[in-house]
């Protein structure tokens, strides 16, 4: 995994999706006045952000293993309690949140079930919420890149090894982790843009397996996977360009 860069990398590379479905997460989360929150795996913060307009940042705390991200969120959003650390030993007493998020983290965890326990342990009774990418070449956000990367590259990387993003996965993970009234329901969206060439510079930007990918290939063989994904994407000429994209979410009573 490669998420040491800096965090306008990760928001040109995957913010242009995280922020919708940060929002759309937050609708569909029961926040109110008095509680607290935690983001785990908060990156640059697209949902903590949404979580301190709701709820102020005095009553929000994030933490990422990342020194880039924990040090832009802190200067984006000063007042809340940002900490690097990763989830599956999180830095907070027992009972501290009333909600527990991890926006698109959990198949990045060493230790998924561990990081969900954790989670239920910070949150007194209150609402553990995670959502993944459904990881089906048409439904991911980077699905449309893997599956030409497979057309052209029969060894290259993909998703398939990454836990919990299948339907049914990400429950199994919760329930392993002890959490009860386990739910899941899907989140459709879809982020335009206006070419291809948009589309594909964030993916030069070096974020995740797929920009260590990309880096590693000669300008032709970048140009050949561009226009493959192009392909994929039904684009005609440059653009423009319009990826649906699915999320699974799950809550849990912790």
């Amino acid at each position: 995994m490669s998420f040491a860069v800096a965090a306008s990398a990760y928001d040109a590379f995957m913010g242009r999706f995280s922020g919708p479905l940060s929002r759309a997460l937050v609708e569909r989360l029961p926040i109110g006045p008095g509680q607290r929150a935690v983001d785990v795996g908060c990156g640059p913060g697209a949902l903590t952000s949404l979580l301190v307009e709701r709820l102020g940042a005095a009553s929000v705390a994030a933490v990422d293993p990342s020194t880039s991200f924990v040090e832009a969120l802190g200067s984006r959003l000063p007042g809340v309690d940002v900490r690097r650390g990763g989830a599956e030993s999180l830095p907070w007493p027992d009972a501290s949140f009333d909600l527990a998020t991890a926006n698109l983290v959990v198949n990045f965890m060493a230790d998924p079930v561990a990081g969900l326990r954790e989670m239920a342990r910070v949150t007194r009774g209150g609402t553990v919420a995670a959502t993944l990418w459904n990881l089906a070449p048409e439904h991911g956000p980077l699905g449309f890149f893997f599956a030409a990367v497979h057309d052209l590259d029969p060894q290259g990387p993909h998703e398939d090894h990454l836990p919990g993003a299948r339907p049914g996965q990400l429950v199994q993970l919760f329930r392993d982790a002890g959490l009860a009234d386990v739910t899941e329901e899907a989140v459709d969206l879809s982020v335009g843009f206006p070419s291809l060439e948009e589309w594909w510079h964030p993916f030069t930007l070096g974020v995740g397996p797929a920009g260590v990918y990309v880096a590693s290939l000669d300008e032709a063989h970048r140009e050949a996977l561009m226009r493959r994904c192009g392909e994929r994407l039904g684009v005609t000429g440059d653009g423009p360009v319009d990826v649906p994209v699915r999320a699974r979410l799950v809550t849990a009573r912790a």
